[in-house]
Parts: C-alpha cells; structure tokens; sequence
C-alpha cells in the first residue's frame, strides 16, 4: 500500500530491529518495501537500514526462512524507526501481493481472488517450466503437450483467457495454440501471483480468466553483489538444468545477468516405454539494469530465449512401436524408433524452434500526492516447425510476431484517504508468414483500454470498484495460391485465406470489498465483469496445427465474450488451524470453443488429404462455470514442525441450451484432492555440518475422474481417475560456524510409477496403440529430482 508520497522533503530513513518472539536477534532477515522495490538486510545484531526515501505510508515486510512473513504500514518522514517481531513459521496466509491493485497490500485486504507461489515451493518442485512448478496451487491447472510444454489453466480457462505478466510486462508468443507454452526462463521468477477470476479492469482484454504474474526477485540492498549457482538432474529424462546469475547494487545501481540452459530426452512412463521425440533443448538469457532513488526508480530488462522441441505424434508400427517419417531413395517412408534414437538427446522432424527476445522499461516516479507508474516492452517471438522430411532444414510454419506493449497508471492520493488511480494500456502488433505452410493469416493488431480505480482503507474494511473500456481493431491480410501453388498476396480464384476488419469493444469493471473481523477471521466479496475479443486463430486460421492433431478453421463472424463472475471467500487462522475457502460463479456471453466437423456420411470430416486429421471449427455460446477451493492445514501444537495440509479444488461448466453430446464445455479439468504431510524447519546436525531449514513430505495427488466432457463428434472423451505418491527432502547444509554452504532439494514424483493421462494432457489424442488398444500417449512416470543451490 502506497499514500501519500513527496520528493520534496528532507531526507528520509527508515531504521528498526528483527528480533523472535524471545527477543533474540535475526540476522540476515530481508526488508522489503515493494512499492519502491527498495530492501535491506539485518545485521548480526538483528538491525537495518533504509535510506533515501521519499514521504508516504508504505507496506513494510519482513522476511526468514523458518519464520511468519510480517508486514506493516508505516509513515515515512524523517528518520523513521520500526521494529519486527517474527513468529516461527506455521503457515503463511498474510502474503503481501501486489496484483490487482494500485500497491501492494496483505492478500487478506486485497477484494480480488488472490493467491501467492514462493520462491521455496517453486525449488521444492521437480518441474521442467514455469506454469508445472505452479500447477499444484488449488485453481490452477495446464494443458501439456509433453515434458516441455505446458500453458497456464485457471479455474478450467485458459489459453488467450489468461494474460502473462512478466516483470510488469504482458508476455506476448502466440499463446493461442495448444503446444504454445511460455518463453520465460522459470529460474527468473522470484514468486508468482495468481489473480482467479476477470482481471480486465486492470489487464485489458484476455485477462477474462485471470492473471499469472511472475515478479522477479527485488533488487539487492545497496552495497552487496551476490552470485548464485543452481544445478538440476531428473532422472526420468535424463534432464539436466542449470543457471548462473550475478547481481548487485552499487550506491543504487542496480544490476543483474543471468544465463540458463535445460537439456532432456525422451521422458517415459509403464505403458510406452520411452515416449519418442519429447526431447528439448533450452537456452536463455537475462539482464536487468536501472537506477532506485527517493524520486523513485527505473529499470530496464533484457531477455533471450530459445527453445528447441520435438513435436510427438505417437505413431506406431503394428507391434505397437513408435515411428517416424524419414526420406529413402528420395521418399518419404514410416521407420521404426531404434533404441539408439530412444536414449539419445537427439530431437526428430516434427519440431519446433522458438526464439523469443524481448527488452522493456518499469518506471515508478513519486511526486508530492500522487504516483506516475509506466511500463514499455517490445518482444519479438519467431516461431518456426519443421514438418516435412523431404525440406528437413526449411520451415514449413514460420510465423514472427512482433508486439508493443505499454501500460501506465497515474494514482492520486486525497486527504480523505481515497485514492484513485487512472490508468491506460494497450499494445500494437503485427505477425507475418514467412514459411510454405501457413495456419493463420498476417495480421495487424491496434488495442487500447483506459480505467478508473478507486480505493479506500477503512480500519478494518477496505473498498475496491472500478471500469475500464476497450477497443480493438484487428486487420487480417489475404492470402491466395499462385499457379505454382505457392502463397502470394497477389488476389486470385484460389484463397487461403480472405481479408477482414473486425472492431471489438467492450466494458468492463470490479467492486468488491474484504473486512477483517479480527486476527484471526476475514472474508472478501467482489463482483467483476470481463472482456475478450477473439483472437486471430479462431478468427481465421485454416489449415493443419501440428501438435494437436486437427485441421482448424476460424469463424470471422464470431462476437467478443463477456463474463460476469462473483467471488466470496473467507480466511480463518487460529493456532492449530488454518483454512481458506473461495468460491465463485462466472457467466460467459459468447464463450468460444473449438468443436469437431462431420462430413455427410457422419464421419470425421478431412479437408486435407496430405494431412489426413480431422477437421474443427470454431464456433460459441453461452456458458456458466461455478466451483471454488479450500485449503485445511492443522499444525497442532506442541508439534508447530508437523504439517497436515489438505487442498480441494472443483470447477463444473456447462453451455446452456445444449443437447447432452455438447451440454459440457471442452478441457475442463477433473476436481483434485491434494494431501500432504510435511515437517518443516527441522534442524539435524551430522559431524561437522548441519541441516538448517529442512524439510521432509510425503503427499498424495488425487484427481477425480472427468466424465463431464465434451462428447460431440468425438471431441473428447472422459477421462478416469488416478492417484499419485510424492516425496520431498531438503534444506540449507551449514558448516560448524553456520555459514550455509549450499542448499539441496530432492523431490520424487509419481513414487509408484503410475501410468495416467491426465484430462488436459493433448496427447490424450494421439493414435491408437494397436497392441494394447490404449489410444493416445500416457503422462510421466516415476521421477527424481535433485536441485542443489549454491550461492556466493
């Protein structure tokens, strides 16, 4: 939380003490001051210091491994003193987040649907990407195409529903398509903040679902230069990851520069052995630069990616071995996947090769009552596949999409304690074909949306509501066959794709309220309505989409979706008990879905021979989802170590006016019980070395079974339940002076090796096996996973 802020005044410090409960000092606690991206370290004797601060009332927060996160507002003016007194660590449900909001703010005052993924439980994971290493928080789910592949699913919406933010910066890559996962290295994330339910009034249009947003670690306290080094193996697939990353603050210069690569193989489960062609090779860079001062800061952000990834088909010979297409004597023929091809790190046509690049600014200026915020990015995603044998180096599908974003809000303080914040944000952007197969036409892209915040903090009540209107004005290029049948703009009788305009706008807003009956008991109410328009894809495309096993063909007729979701949710936390419950109803004008076509005869329709896959169009209606989740943990004391934490997350959604074959929308996940009992902040000491913060779980994984699916055509089928066994162990290794030495976290997942497919797994779809009779390609199986982090 931000009021009040002046640059013209004497200067300001902030100073205090970090003590436990018996008044011991904590050395090496973290300050934080979000809002300035300011923070500081404790010394020996449990103290701190801030300074160069502008006036205002900020959220302070305290942070150690073992202990309560603590937060308090605080007026800064002078020389400014606050003491913390930290708790050992229960369980937190007073994270500071930052997220749908003007400021940052505990999660219990904040109206809006939120929850909060640490820095801890993002390394205790055994992911291979970003959206695995979130997937397991109550709400959130992700359609995976393999190991590598994985986009963000919240409360059973997902892809151009789901707006990415990145270090302040919407993330833009073509996120319409199943196998289209995240450009980001999951090694920059400092934490995540997820955002269930519209968020359109502060992200614009596609953040109709909710928001990701991944926020980076806050720069270092001045004077200090940190290098961290963390190395990781998984068993299954023999991946191994690493990353080196240097930063430092030097009289408010700040700096930091990263490099990471991922390399895997095959990953491979009971049923299909080694699954052929999932392997991938990642490499990536980061670089941040940029200068804090009382009159605020401005940073600059660089980032590269590459990832390169094999596209899985799940072929097979009629001895149920995988295949492949490779040129002999000049043709394409079917080969059978030797054991070599299986154990090696090689990756096979069909593949992809995504490059993303990306530069940005977030700037934050203060003024004598009010706040200016800016952020300005350019991303340039090319995304190429390689699918034909016979033009093994020349990319059938090569698409460059080129986007940028701006956003900016304006927050006034007045002297009654409102605080309005105006805002506006939007982006431009342009793709071209530039390959000999295309999927969907060029376009250019121009949107713009301008909101109105209000905010106000009563003792115990705090009020949010607010609009926003949007427009977007999309452009699609035609695309015809010249008589060699190659692509030409040039207008002709044979078209692939023909031109249109199309014109979006739409209003949308939030209202809402918490209140905070005392310490221990608080609940929120918010009412919102979202906006989306359609994206090109299901606009226009019209042709193959490898990967997902489908002739897609767009609708330019379709009109924008609108939601109207209500969110009631409640905290308790007591000694031994700690709940969270949040529900939600949503209501979806026009919800758009992809669905398969039939022919004549009542068969799968085939537009393309050559390509022999059937054929979806696009097409909507209106639907309602409803459904929530509830998180029990009981911590009974004197056993504060032990943890029994529970989570239960359902989500139902239905069109309405449907016959039964079409009555439930499509990739909905199953509802999901997760149990875990953990004993955290354990200390075990074994000749000269010590195990600090350790931590040791053992959880068990039940996902219900999806009969409520959509069954026209064929579109999906249900899917059965499973149950998975996960183990964890970890914790900081110190030697006898209790300087950490390095810190390890091994996970085991899928501890008895479980064949499953899981609801929102595309390649659920794959071919037949004809010797089992198993249709499609089954998840993970058995994994370790070894992570050790050393920092200088």
């Amino acid at each position: 939380m931000i009021l009040m802020p002046s640059i013209v005044s004497a200067q300001n410090s902030l100073t205090g003490k970090v003590t436990d409960t018996t008044g011991k000092p904590i050395p090496h606690c973290t300050v934080f001051i979000h809002d300035l991206k300011r923070s500081a370290g404790t010394d020996l004797e449990g103290k701190y210091k801030l300074t160069d601060l502008p006036d205002g009332k900020f959220l302070v927060e305290f942070r150690y491994i073992g202990y309560l996160k603590h937060a308090e507002l605080i007026s800064i003016k002078g020389d400014t003193k606050l003491d913390a007194k930290l708790s050992e660590e229960v369980v937190e449900l007073h994270e500071v987040v930052v997220t749908g909001a003007s400021g940052s703010k505990e999660i219990t005052e904040n109206p809006l649907a939120l929850s909060s993924i640490d820095e801890k439980a993002i390394h205790e994971s055994s992911s291979t990407n970003i959206v695995d290493a979130i997937s397991k928080e109550p709400g959130i789910s992700q359609v995976t195409t393999g190991a590598a592949i994985s986009k963000p699913v919240i409360r059973g919406l997902g892809y151009n529903r789901v707006v990415i933010i990145n270090d302040g910066v919407r993330q833009e890559g073509q996120q319409w398509g199943d196998e289209h996962g995240l450009e980001i290295d999951e090694n920059t994330v400092d934490h995540v903040e997820l955002l269930k339910g519209p968020g359109s009034l502060m992200y614009g249009s596609d953040a109709l679902a909710g928001v990701v947003n991944l926020i980076p670690s806050s720069p270092l306290p001045e004077g200090e230069i940190k290098t961290n080094v963390m190395m990781n193996y998984q068993t299954n697939n023999k991946f191994i990851g690493g990353t080196i990353y240097n930063e430092g603050n030097n009289d408010n210069f700040i700096w930091s520069v990263r490099g990471s690569g991922k390399l895997a193989g095959n990953y491979q489960n009971k049923y299909d052995g080694k699954v052929f062609n999932s392997d991938f090779k990642e490499l990536d860079f980061d670089g941040r630069f940029g200068l804090n001062g009382k009159w605020g800061y401005t940073h600059f952000n660089l980032s590269a990616y590459n990832l390169k990834v094999g596209m899985i088909e799940g072929t097979r010979d009629s001895n149920g071995n995988f295949t492949r297409e490779a040129v002999q004597n000049g043709k394409i023929s079917e080969l059978r996947i030797s054991n070599e091809e299986l154990n090696h790190y090689d990756i096979f046509i069909p593949e992809q090769n995504i490059n993303h690049y990306s530069i940005s600014n977030n700037s934050r200026i203060y003024f004598e009552n009010s706040i200016l915020e800016f952020n300005l990015g350019f991303q340039q995603n090319n995304r190429k596949e390689f699918a034909n044998p016979l033009k093994a180096n020349i990319p059938g599908l090569n698409m460059e999409l080129n986007t940028f974003t701006y956003s900016s809000k304006y927050m006034l303080n007045i002297n009654s304690g409102w605080m309005p914040t105006l805002g506006i944000s939007g982006m431009f952007q342009s793709n071209q074909n530039q390959g000999y197969e295309v999927l969907i036409p060029g376009y250019n892209l121009f949107d713009i949306g301008t909101y109105c915040l209000i905010e106000k903090d009563f003792e115990k009540l705090n009020l949010s509501f607010g609009f926003r209107y949007d427009t977007r004005i999309i452009s699609s290029k035609g695309l015809y066959y010249s008589s060699d049948s190659t692509f030409t703009e040039v207008p002709s009788s044979f078209v692939k794709f023909t031109p249109f305009d199309k014109n979006f706008n739409g209003l949308s807003g939030s209202a809402g309220l918490s209140y905070s009956f005392n310490d221990y008991f608080s609940t929120k109410l918010n009412l919102s309505r979202g906006f989306r328009s359609p994206n090109i894809a299901e606009l226009g495309s019209n042709g193959v989409h490898e990967g997902t096993f489908r002739y897609e063909i767009g609708n330019n007729l379709l009109k924008p979706e609108f939601s109207t979701q209500i969110d009631f949710g409640f905290d308790y936390n007591i000694e031994h008990l700690s709940t969270r419950l949040s529900l939600f109803y949503n209501y979806i004008e026009n919800y758009i879905y992809v669905g398969k076509l039939n022919n004549y005869l009542m068969e799968d329709s085939i537009p393309d021979p050559i390509h022999p896959v059937p054929a979806y169009q696009f097409t909507q209606g209106n639907s309602f989802l409803y459904g929530g989740e509830l998180n029990i943990d009981l911590h009974p004391h004197p056993l504060d170590w032990l943890h029994f934490e529970n989570s239960f997350s359902i989500v139902r959604a239905s069109q309405i006016g449907q016959p039964e074959s079409s009555k439930y929308l499509p990739m909905i996940p199953a509802p999901r019980l997760l149990s875990q009992l953990r004993f955290a902040n354990y200390q075990l000491s074994f000749i000269n070395f010590q195990i600090k913060d350790g931590y040791l779980f053992i959880e068990g994984d039940y996902h219900f079974p999806q009969n409520e699916f959509y069954k026209a055509h064929q579109t999906e089928t249900a899917t059965t339940d499973y149950l998975l066994f996960n183990a964890g162990i970890g914790g900081g290794i110190t030697n006898q002076n209790g300087k950490t030495l390095f810190k390890i976290y091994i996970t085991l997942n899928n501890l008895f090796d479980k064949s499953y497919q899981d609801h929102l797994s595309r390649l659920k779809y794959a071919e037949v096996n004809p010797v089992t009779g198993r249709r499609g390609v089954f998840n993970m199986g058995r994994n370790l996973s070894i992570k050790i982090n050393y920092e200088f």
